[in-house]
C-alpha cells in the first residue's frame, strides 16, 4: 500500500493540468512542465483534485504509483511557487560572479570556472559567497547546484570548497605531528 501515491494532489489557484493518457502537462504563473508516466499508473481530475491510481498490485507498479505522485506534486509546486537552492563558496579568496546567464567561480584553480545556466534555470549571486540557483524544474535544479558544489566540494581538513547552505561539513584532525 502506497501511502504517498494515494494522497491526492490539491490545485492551487492559477494552475491547471491537463492530461492526455501518459503524459501530463502542468501549467503555472512560472512557466509550464511536461512529462510521460509509466502505462503502469493512471492521473484523473476532479475539481481541481489529481488523484493518481495504479493498474495492478504488481511490484513495479507499487513502485510506480508513489513516485509517480510525487513527481506530478513536484511539477505543481514549481509552476506555482518555484525551487531554489542555496550554495555557498568557503575559502579564503573563493568567490563567484554573475555573467550573462552564466557564473564565474574563482576557487583555488590556476584559471576562472565558467558555468552556463541551461533553459529554465536563473542564477543569483547576492554576494560573491553564495550562489542562489532557481528554477520551476525541482530535478533540474538539483542537478545544476550539485554541478556547481562538484567544481569544488568540500574537504574535511579545512573545511574549504562549494557547499550547500545547510550542509554540514564533518571535520577531520590533521597530521598528529608526534615526534620522535
Amino acid at each position: 500500500m502506497s501511502r504517498i501515491g494515494l494522497a491526492p494532489i490539491k490545485l492551487p489557484a492559477g494552475v491547471d493540468v491537463s492530461i492526455a493518457g501518459s503524459n501530463v502537462t502542468v501549467k503555472g504563473a512560472k512557466g509550464s512542465l511536461s512529462r510521460m508516466f509509466s502505462d503502469r499508473v493512471t492521473f484523473s481530475l476532479d475539481d481541481d483534485v489529481v488523484s493518481v491510481a495504479r493498474t495492478d498490485d504488481e511490484r513495479t507498479s507499487r513502485a510506480l504509483h508513489g513516485l509517480s505522485r510525487a513527481l506530478l506534486q513536484n511539477m505543481v509546486v514549481g509552476v506555482s511557487e518555484g525551487f531554489q537552492k542555496d550554495l555557498q563558496c568557503v575559502g579564503v579568496g573563493y568567490r563567484a560572479s554573475l555573467q550573462g546567464n552564466a557564473i564565474e567561480l574563482l576557487v583555488g584553480f590556476s584559471h576562472p570556472v565558467k558555468v552556463e545556466a541551461p533553459p529554465g534555470i536563473t542564477f543569483e549571486v547576492p554576494e560573491p559567497t553564495r550562489i542562489i540557483v532557481r528554477g520551476i524544474d525541482k530535478e533540474l535544479v538539483g542537478q545544476v547546484a550539485a554541478d556547481i558544489r562538484s567544481v569544488r566540494p568540500p574537504e574535511p581538513y579545512k573545511g574549504k570548497g562549494i557547499r550547500y547552505v545547510d550542509e554540514v561539513v564533518r571535520r577531520k584532525a590533521g597530521k598528529s605531528g608526534v615526534a620522535r
